[in-house]
């Protein structure tokens, strides 16, 4: 897929940027998009997006700090003596992907992608760290998170883990996220689960191998292993709740090598969702049993190495409704969903950080039509210049709302 538009992003900023006291400077950030979009980087490696951003912090008056959960870039400004602490969060990472958008800020490097509009976001809290700074109209901290290797769903917990709450304290913190589909100048805010969990399982099933003609004489780990997939469907179907939400799938199934051999071990790969902690709980549970017995009516042993890589995404009520009030003065209530539908089926790691200090995740339409058709993590995708300064302004208003005196 090739794009052969380039955009002109400005045309449409008038009636997407409100008509406040807000000073956007959208060319600068949309070309800092470009140059971050070209130059994408994976996973920790984001060495040279996370020194741009602490140059620029740097350079407009921001308490800088580095190597933070490996690579990430906190960005902190004090002004006045207020007491209130907030953080907002950007994600800096790319994907594995070959782009296919045939735009003149492409990807340079091959097989590197940004697919999902990290760089929108990176460059939406970079316009807002300007503004405030420029104008320094709040009264409190303002701590500007810039995450790495938020798609392999390790950078929020590395940062926490290396002290991002102790040495920067919040009292609430925010992060958004593009999506396509969603029309362009609107948002959806809505409070309690907004992402699911993820967690993934590698289950061993160990049995004795034998000849294909005389399986009486071996212990099947193939039939065990058909056994388990089918029952596993069971565990959403007869365990969770209809208005609950959880998922379980087997990725991958690796045994055997020929026709005639029944093989010694059978290896499952397990994904597994849930918008709930309690409902997580309850379907690691079921599939932990499953497993185990099972295995033992078939004659086999099971082993299953069960990693929990991150948890629901929680939306708390009072940040939640701050950002929904915020948003609407932005665009008005009728371009801010509060209700439904409901939050993303995918998972994010910004959940450990909502773990660790209430707060809530926005989600940012990026437009219908030309930017609504071809979904994150897709090779022609591209995040929509358009929208930028929208967003940034809402970080802008929630600072100016949330850090008075």
């Amino acid at each position: 897929m090739t794009r052969q538009s380039t955009l002109t992003p400005f045309q449409l900023l008038p009636h997407l940027l409100p008509a406040i006291d807000i000073d956007i400077d959208a060319e600068t950030f949309v070309n800092i998009r470009r140059q971050i979009h070209s130059q994408p980087e994976l996973g920790f490696e984001v060495g040279a997006t996370s020194k741009l951003v602490a140059t620029l912090l740097e350079s407009w008056g921001y308490e800088v700090h580095t190597g933070i959960g490996k690579s990430g870039v906190v960005g902190q400004l004090k002004v006045g003596n207020g007491r209130r602490c907030l953080g907002i969060r950007a994600d800096m990472d790319a994907l594995p992907i070959v782009e296919a958008t045939g735009l003149p800020y492409a990807s340079k490097a091959h097989g590197r992608m940004h697919a999902c509009g990290h760089d929108g976001h990176t460059a939406i809290l970079l316009a807002a760290a300007k503004a405030l700074a420029d104008t320094r109209s709040f009264d409190g901290t303002l701590n500007l998170i810039f995450q790495p290797d938020e798609e392999n769903l390790c950078g929020a917990r590395a940062m926490i883990e290396d002290g991002l709450f102790e040495r920067f304290p919040c009292d609430a913190v925010f992060a958004l996220h593009n999506m396509p589909g969603v029309a362009a100048g609107s948002f959806r805010v809505l409070a309690g689960p907004v992402s699911l969990s993820s967690d993934v399982a590698d289950v061993t099933i160990k049995g004795v191998g034998g000849h294909g003609a005389m399986p009486h004489r071996a212990k099947d780990p193939i039939a065990a292993a058909a056994a388990i997939v089918t029952a596993l469907q069971t565990v959403v179907a007869r365990n969770v709740a209809p208005d609950d939400t959880a998922v379980v799938s087997v990725g991958f199934i690796h045994a055997g090598a020929t026709h005639n051999v029944i093989p010694e071990e059978v290896k499952l790969g397990l994904n597994v969702r849930a918008a709930r902690p309690e409902t997580r709980a309850l379907v690691e549970q079921r599939i932990r049993e499953i497993v185990d017995l099972t295995a033992q009516a078939h004659g086999v042993t099971a082993q299953i190495d069960y990693r929990q890589l991150t948890p629901p995404m929680v939306n708390a009520d009072a940040p939640t409704a701050l950002a929904q009030s915020v948003c609407a003065e932005l665009v008005g209530e009728a371009r801010v969903v509060t209700q439904a539908p409901k939050g993303l089926n995918g998972s994010e790691d910004f959940a450990w950080m909502l773990n660790a200090v209430p707060g809530c995740y926005l989600i940012l339409g990026n437009g219908e039509g030309e930017f609504g058709g071809c979904m994150v993590h897709n090779p022609g995708y591209d995040f929509n210049d358009q929208v930028l300064p929208l967003g940034a302004a809402a970080w802008v208003r929630l600072a100016q709302r949330f850090l008075v005196a």
